[in-house]
């Protein structure tokens, strides 16, 4: 039963807290080994540049994988309960990280977890090697489940929101991603240093658990949800044709993969993702270890925890307008939302080329620039991914939309792979060849970071004009 009174309510505000919640946890969720794993876990487990490569690539790929199948999961079991069992499988897996160290101990049959750095030669390669399993499997649990967030989370804005305001929406949530890897800095490492690292991954991890518990009690469809009155259940269902009252919901067919594939439109989204996850990833997975790298600010030193709260500080301010640009060009310039989103994605897709500018003006200038430009770049960034998203309530209906969601995920894991894999083979190996290693100016692992940043700095671009060549103007799709 709705609430019945004259004046709008506003649970739709609500729902778009507990998605940046969500989003929050996820990236924080994330975020734990690439901030221990340099000064905390490497020291104990004689890892180098390429292992965390493999592990994060590997990461990559299962969660490309995996969200191929969590999107139809979210359209087939609903949102309540895909979203509920999605953050319970990723906070299951971010929690049994904390194993890792005893399975490893058992398993080479050592004394304790300190014998463990102290071991050389073949002994010191068994402990890299089967830690580093020990943690993909964990990694891929995490994946798993962190695979559901956003095809869940792209549904309930569609659930609970007009085309026009989408983006906005999007990018208030999708802001969790930032906010989780700006609080990351300021907690887990102090967490690693004062209870070790596997209390890190315990107390990030069980924050999950607390959210699902809310999720159940406050989420319901707005037609069903007895905090949304018809005011607003006809404000969000303004979009919709063909309704006699704005309480009946048309039962949409679901959309098959083959037909899925058959759209221009899911290939649009797709190469979008592909192009510019993987940047996004990058950054979130090597910027601490770049900082500790390059100019031996560990990620516990105040200098590193500055650094990277910095960093995502721009991230998360700057990229709030992302979702605001193109609702400014639909209400005050007349476009439909799809023109207004692409319009909105071309400007943001030159934020990137300051990657161009990092390494150079870091050698020259010390740790700072790089962590503003890179801020920036992430600013971008958020605030492309925030419309990309929205792009697929303009064109898909919503019955479709975890699943092409899922699609668009997995293409971006695939993407996200590639960069990961090469870039922690490639900064060993530069590192390794060290002088004899060139690249604009640049030798060894700084030529190597150089390389990896013009990467990044053209993907966005190159995205932005494949997307517009498949889908020149707006076409929504009808499931057949």
């Amino acid at each position: 039963m709705n609430v019945t009174t004259n004046k709008m309510t506003n649970w739709r505000w609500v729902m778009c807290a507990m998605l940046f919640a969500a989003t929050t946890v996820n990236y924080l969720d994330r975020q734990v080994l690439s901030l221990t794993w340099k000064d905390f876990i490497s020291p104990e487990f004689h890892w180098n540049d390429e292992i965390y490569g493999n592990i994060t690539a590997i990461f990559s790929i299962f969660y490309a994988v995996a969200n191929l199948f969590a999107g139809k999961f979210v359209d087939w079991m609903g949102t309540k309960k895909g979203y509920f069992w999605a953050i319970t499988i990723w906070s299951l897996g971010a929690v049994l990280h904390a194993g890792c160290g005893w399975f490893t101990m058992v398993s080479l049959g050592l004394p304790n977890l300190a014998a463990m750095a102290k071991t050389t030669g073949l002994v010191a390669v068994s402990v890299a090697t089967v830690s580093m399993y020990a943690f993909l499997v964990c990694r891929c649990v995490l994946a798993m489940g962190e695979a559901g967030n956003f095809p869940a989370a792209i549904k309930v804005t569609a659930e609970y929101f007009p085309k026009k305001d989408r983006a906005f929406a999007t990018a208030i949530f999708n802001s969790g991603a930032s906010v989780g890897a700006l609080a990351a800095p300021a907690t887990i490492p102090l967490l690693a240093k004062m209870w070790g690292w596997e209390m890190a991954f315990i107390i990030i991890g069980a924050i999950g658990f607390i959210w699902a518990g809310v999720w159940l009690f406050v989420y319901d469809k707005p037609k069903d949800s007895k905090f949304v009155n018809e005011a607003e259940l006809n404000y969000i269902n303004q979009d919709e044709e063909n309704e006699k009252a704005a309480e009946v919901v048309v039962e949409e067919k679901q959309m098959s993969y083959m037909e899925a594939f058959s759209h221009k439109q899911t290939w649009s989204f797709a190469f979008g993702k592909f192009m510019t996850d993987g940047v996004w990833w990058f950054f979130l997975f090597w910027a601490p270890a770049y900082f500790s790298d390059q100019f031996g600010a560990t990620s516990d030193s105040p200098l590193g925890i500055a650094l990277i709260f910095t960093l995502y500080a721009i991230v998360t301010v700057l990229s709030m307008f992302g979702g605001y640009l193109p609702k400014l060009f639909v209400e005050k310039k007349g476009m439909n939302p799809y023109q207004g989103r692409m319009l909105a994605m071309l400007i943001f897709a030159f934020f990137p080329l300051l990657a161009l500018f990092a390494q150079p003006m870091g050698d020259a200038f010390g740790p700072w620039w790089p962590a503003i430009i890179i801020g920036l770049v992430g600013a971008g960034h958020q605030a492309w991914s925030a419309n990309i998203f929205s792009t697929v309530g303009d064109m898909f209906p919503k019955s479709a939309i975890a699943t092409i969601t899922g699609i668009g995920s997995m293409a971006g894991g695939c993407g996200s792979f590639l960069i990961n894999k090469v870039s922690g083979n490639l900064f060993t190996y530069a590192e390794q060849q060290g002088s004899a290693f060139q690249f604009m100016g640049f030798e060894g692992k700084p030529a190597g970071y150089m390389i990896i940043f013009c990467v990044c700095a053209v993907a966005y671009l190159i995205g932005w004009t494949v997307m517009k060549m498949l889908v020149p103007k707006y076409k929504p799709v009808v499931v057949k």
